[in-house]
């Protein structure tokens, strides 16, 4: 398979960065087009464990916060490096990624 779809979910905060990390490695580059990339509105729960640092939120307490979903189509040879790229500027101890492999792009 050539692409992946990348969700991730984020703060609102942090979405312009998020944005501009992934048209630096090219994410979301769509036949003549580039910087594609979809976002919807979403509420998020967790419950950091003991021993972790919570961006949002306490030890011990589930929390439920609006974020965004972000969907970026991405090569799959440079899955890895867009990866690194988004963990760099994502404020979460465990950001949710998620990598789907695409059968075929509208292409």
């Amino acid at each position: 398979m050539e692409f992946c779809k990348l969700e991730i979910f984020i703060p609102e905060s942090h979405f312009r960065v998020l944005q501009r990390v992934l048209c630096e490695v090219d994410a979301g580059h769509i036949g003549n087009y580039d910087s594609c990339l979809s976002y919807s509105c979403v509420t998020g729960t967790w419950r950091p464990l003991e021993g972790t640092s919570p961006y949002i939120g306490r030890v011990g307490e589930v929390s439920e916060e609006p974020e965004l979903k972000v969907e970026v189509t991405c090569r799959m040879d440079k899955l890895d490096e867009t990866i690194t790229a988004v963990k760099r500027v994502h404020p979460y101890e465990e950001p949710v990624i998620n990598a789907i492999p695409l059968i075929r792009t509208g292409n």
